[in-house]
């Protein structure tokens, strides 16, 4: 297995038809998250169709064969940070000096309400991101989540550097290991927003962990 190919829905699509990227789609699997694996199925076409959002396959090649190996979805959207989100949090639970550095920096890409006391900010939603458990043999891993959460980030900087910004977010379940993983990959928590009644579904808890990430590459 070497190397990855990252492909745009849309133009899978045009290139093979929609009843053959349908099918690619439903090759998809994902067990331990439903809304991943019913997003890529029933509503990434839509999406895509409505400019809602675009998805971006991850195809790995194994045994001479293109597979998909994984996706994500992005989509320009806004957040807001309080005054009082100096709550953000390392890995270990504990509010540092760097992350609230971090707020202060992002905080100043916002337009600021006063009467609130909030910035909203517009940045790139990483709003679905799922590796393919159906895809290779169920012995080799095709692209780890790091890997896929990386070609996600590295997308998205690269939009970034013809448009500006440096910014992008994401919102996911309070689980723990989902959460460290994140953490692990650079991202701070900010705040939640409670889930819509379409989310309960596919979904646990109450509500969703907003995290974010500073793109910019750190000097040397």
């Amino acid at each position: 297995m070497t190397g990855y190919k990252l492909i745009m829905l849309k133009d899978l699509i045009e290139e093979l038809g929609y009843d053959k990227a349908k099918s690619i789609l439903s090759s998809f699997s994902c067990p331990l998250n439903a809304d991943v694996e019913s997003f890529l199925h029933d509503k990434a076409i839509l999406f895509e169709e409505q400019s809602y959002s675009t998805t971006y396959l991850v195809f790995a090649s194994f045994k001479n064969k293109w597979e998909l190996a994984g996706y994500f979805s992005l989509a320009q959207k806004q957040f807001s940070i309080s005054d009082r989100s100096v709550n953000i949090r390392n890995y270990r639970g504990k509010t540092t000096g760097s992350s609230k550095r971090l707020i202060k920096k992002i905080r100043s890409f916002g337009t600021y309400d006063e009467e609130f006391k909030i910035h909203t900010i517009s940045a790139p939603l990483i709003g679905q991101l799922g590796r393919n458990f159906a895809s290779g043999d169920g012995k080799v891993k095709l692209v780890t989540g790091d890997e896929l959460l990386k070609i996600a980030c590295d997308k998205v900087w690269e939009v970034q550097r013809y448009l500006s910004g440096r910014i992008v977010y994401l919102e996911c379940e309070d689980i723990p290991k989902l959460v460290d993983f994140y953490k692990d990959n650079g991202f701070v928590e900010f705040a939640k927003r409670s889930l819509d009644a379409d989310e309960r579904d596919t979904m646990s808890g109450e509500y969703l962990v907003q995290m974010l990430k500073d793109l910019k590459p750190k000097s040397n």
